[in-house]
């Protein structure tokens, strides 16, 4: 059996493209380019709460790298550096493979380097941490809302929800549906591009991992507002993809696990956010608007202007 060094080497050690020193050391350096703020964040996932526990490895590779990822993109950050600290329950060397081919794969498609990490055995669980640059002073941040933006969202959100229904064999999609919601499910796309776009054009972002209603509730909760949501612009996707009226409608507003981006920005900003789709092949929908009242008030109307009954906002990890 491979040692853990040995293992290291053979999957997890690959070239780089802007690091001073990688993989090989007790620590990597990066220099980050002149002018740049450097945004760090984490999302751990854990098996049986973050995905099954006979998840497909190259699948869960792509995407335990591609939810962090994601979190730069809400930040309008440039990704450019991750390490991946994973606690395995066996030195199974083609499952490791898989994954680090997944990972990898995340990794060149963004240009990300690889520059680290740690292994050891224990319940499955992988905690990737990234690093990417933003322009000093032109992050993007929950709290910039102001009374008066609008509210948008990329995407088609409650797809990936859809697919962990199909699944766990909660519902039967038709094929086209079906393939549609697993790939969303499984290798979800992080707004890079995007999040780059709104630089000095929203006034607040945050990626939807929880549900659309909970994590635009954050950017209320920080801004200190109000927000009022219109049923009829919600993107259609996942209420098309499923005959179960309702189980659509509970993934499209609280599913979660879509990794697309919510935002906010002045109703002056309109012309320049319509022009995005076209030129990122991404469908943005313009989705409600902000307003003073109590922060986090989040009411759904639908197409009479009438408040709508909204029974769960998103995920909790301890709720």
């Amino acid at each position: 059996m491979p040692s853990e060094f040995e293992l290291i080497a053979r999957h997890f050690t690959r070239p780089v493209r802007h690091t001073v020193l990688g993989v090989g050391d007790d620590g990597a350096i990066v220099r980050p380019a002149p002018g740049m703020d450097l945004v760090v964040t984490t999302d751990m996932l854990v098996a049986g709460t973050h995905f099954l526990p006979d998840a497909e490895p190259e699948a869960l590779g792509w995407k335990s790298l591609a939810v962090n990822l994601s979190d730069l993109a809400a930040m309008g950050a440039q990704p450019r550096w991750a390490v991946v600290a994973a606690s395995l329950p066996a030195a199974d060397e083609a499952w490791i493979a898989a994954f680090a081919h997944g990972f990898f794969a995340c990794a060149e498609a963004f240009e990300v380097d690889v520059i680290g990490g740690d292994t050891t055995r224990g319940p499955l669980n992988l905690a990737p941490t990234v690093f990417g640059e933003v322009p000093q002073g032109q992050a993007l941040t929950r709290a910039g809302a102001q009374p008066g933006d609008d509210l948008w969202v990329s995407g088609t959100p409650g797809l990936a929800a859809l697919g962990l229904n199909q699944r766990l064999g909660k519902v039967s999609l038709p094929d086209t549906a079906r393939a549609q919601c697993l790939a969303a499910l499984d290798r979800p796309q992080p707004r890079v591009a995007l999040g780059l776009a709104l630089r000095g054009v929203a006034s607040a972002a945050i990626d939807i991992s929880d549900g659309l209603l909970a994590d635009i509730g954050h950017i209320l909760e920080r801004a200190g507002l109000a927000a009022d949501l219109e049923f009829a612009r919600l993107p259609r996707a996942a209420l098309e993809a499923c005959d179960d009226a309702t189980l659509a409608q509970r993934c499209l507003l609280a599913g979660g696990d879509d990794y697309e981006l919510a935002f906010s920005a002045p109703p002056a900003r309109r012309g320049t956010i319509e022009a995005l789709p076209a030129r990122l092949g991404l469908p943005l929908a313009r989705i409600g608007s902000l307003r003073a009242g109590p922060a986090g008030e989040l009411i759904l109307r639908d197409a009479a202007g009438q408040p709508m009954p909204v029974s769960r906002r998103g995920f909790d990890h301890f709720a």
